[in-house]
C-alpha cells in the first residue's frame, strides 16, 4: 500500500473487475480494495454489472482494512443518501377472540332461525 489507507477514509477508484460477489477497486497503483455487492447501493442488486462495468472510476469509503491479509473493504453504498420509505400506518391488530366477537352475535341469530327449520325436517 503506497499511501496509509484507514477507515472513514473516502477515495476515488477505478473498477478492475467485476464477479457475482461484487466489485474490485484499484486505489492506486498498488492497491486494490472489493466493493461487496451489498455496499454498491441501497436495495437489492441481483447483478453488479448493471451497476458498475470495468473502467469506471468511482468514489468509495473505505470499511474496512486487514493489513495482514492485504485486504481492504470498501463501500459506495456509504456514500448514498438513505432512501426515505413511508411507513404504512398500522392498524393495531385485533386480538382472535375480539374478530370472532365481531360476527359471534349474527351467527348464532342465523342459528337459532335455522334450528326450528332443522327441526321439523329431520322429523319428516
Amino acid at each position: 500500500m503506497a499511501k496509509k489507507i484507514e477507515v472513514g477514509d473516502v477515495l476515488t477508484g477505478t473498477v478492475t473487475g467485476i464477479q457475482p460477489y461484487g466489485a474490485f477497486v484499484s486505489l492506486d497503483e498498488q492497491t486494490q480494495g472489493l466493493v461487496h455487492i451489498s455496499e454498491i447501493t441501497y436495495g437489492f442488486v441481483k447483478d453488479v454489472g448493471e451497476h458498475l462495468a470495468v473502467g469506471d472510476d468511482i468514489e468509495v469509503k473505505v470499511l474496512e482494512v486487514d493489513a495482514e491479509q492485504r485486504k481492504i473493504s470498501l463501500s459506495i453504498r456509504e456514500l448514498q443518501v438513505m432512501p426515505h420509505h413511508r411507513k404504512k400506518e398500522i392498524q393495531p391488530r385485533k386480538s382472535l377472540q375480539d374478530r370472532v366477537d365481531e360476527f359471534d352475535a349474527d351467527g348464532f341469530k342465523l342459528l337459532k332461525d335455522k334450528l326450528q327449520d332443522w327441526i321439523e325436517q329431520s322429523g319428516q
